[in-house]
């Protein structure tokens, strides 16, 4: 751990010394725009941390991304991380084959053209105005156009691939809510006391007794003359013993 952080602060001097030699240079001519000698001193100080970054192990990198952090280097740290995402699709170093070196408002932005056993690759460091610190540092694998709509293809897929099983996921959700009635339709069942059922009971047999109407005086007297008048009879020779109402069948009939 100690040789490590040994190495990464003493590559880190070197080039930063390289970076203040330059910009000593720069700073002498006093031209807003690069020379071509300070854009290709600017790519060999960059060079430097670029071999420097890939010679790290990969047991290592994680260390290194600590050790960056505890000497307040986040962009070196995020640098390592980004190494460490791609470095599978990279493979191993192989050279440098080109890069530029420009002035932006913020600084100085450095991009190398790097070949990797497996692809090539832009690396990209930018400095500030002062060239005393790295502001940002990064790794750009150049992938085929075979390799961006495989990866776009994957992505899409994935994508539909979630939706689809969101909405699957949602229909069986709404399905199941018919159980859930009918669960408390059941227990509303159970809460409610069945209503008593109603037993249907035979009319009770009622004694039809017949009404003696020969205590009524007066339906005596008008039947008796009626009987008398009808017969030519004298009404005293006449008595009544009984009088019985006759069915209304008979009369309904008529």
């Amino acid at each position: 751990m100690k040789q490590l952080k040994k190495q990464v602060l003493l590559a880190l001097c070197m080039v930063m010394c390289l970076f203040a030699l330059t910009a000593c240079t720069t700073k002498a001519k006093e031209d807003p725009s690069l020379s071509e000698m300070e854009s290709v001193s600017l790519q060999e100080s960059t060079k430097m941390v670029l071999e420097q970054v890939v010679a790290i192990e990969d047991a290592s990198i994680e260390r290194a991304i600590e050790q960056y952090r505890d000497n307040e280097m986040e962009a070196l740290a995020s640098g390592m991380e980004s190494y460490g995402g791609v470095k599978q699709d990279l493979g191993a170093y192989k050279s440098v084959t080109g890069g530029s070196a420009e002035k932006t408002e913020d600084g100085y932005s450095i991009t190398l053209n790097v070949e990797f056993e497996q692809r090539m690759c832009e690396f990209n460091i930018t400095l500030d105005k002062k060239m005393t610190a790295i502001t940002s540092m990064s790794f750009n694998p150049v992938y085929t156009t075979g390799e961006n709509m495989t990866k776009a293809a994957l992505n899409t897929l994935m994508g539909m691939g979630t939706v689809f099983i969101v909405l699957i996921f949602i229909s069986w959700l709404i399905s199941c809510f018919r159980y859930v009635n009918k669960y408390e339709d059941k227990m509303k069942q159970k809460k409610t006391p069945a209503a008593p059922i109603a037993v249907k009971t035979a009319p009770a047999a009622v004694s039809v007794q017949e009404e003696n109407l020969s205590d009524d005086l007066e339906l005596v007297a008008v039947i008796t003359a009626a009987i008398a008048a009808s017969t030519g009879a004298s009404a005293d020779g006449l008595v009544v013993r009984s009088i019985r109402r006759a069915s209304g069948s008979k009369w309904k009939r008529a």
